[in-house]
């Protein structure tokens, strides 16, 4: 048995899968600081609710029009809110999974 290749691994091997081990660290730390440097917007309800959020999930602003605010059906407004969150959170998740690079045996 060599002890010295570490399982088969020659020297100049290990040295390669480092480095692109490094690489790919590199390579998904910048894309989760790209992701959560973007900003994401989402509106529902034909524009009556809008949401926007940082890809960190980091809530920026919601906007609601007046005309939407009924007090007679406060569920409706309620409704869309989550509905544009929900939306906005979806759009960074798809986004986070398009952007991370793939390792085999990851994700």
């Amino acid at each position: 048995m060599a002890y010295g290749n570490f399982g088969g691994f020659g020297g100049a091997n290990l040295g390669n899968l480092m480095r692109q081990a490094q690489k790919m660290q590199e390579e998904m730390t910048r894309a989760k600081q790209e992701l959560e440097e973007s900003e994401f917007t989402s509106s529902v309800g034909g524009g009556m609710v809008e949401v926007k959020m940082m890809g960190n999930r980091e809530l920026k602003s919601i906007k609601i029009k007046p005309e939407v605010v009924d007090p007679e059906d406060v569920e409706m407004l309620e409704d869309l809110v989550v509905s544009a969150v929900n939306d906005v959170l979806g759009q960074i998740s798809r986004k986070e999974k398009e952007s991370m690079p793939s390792m085999p045996g990851m994700m």
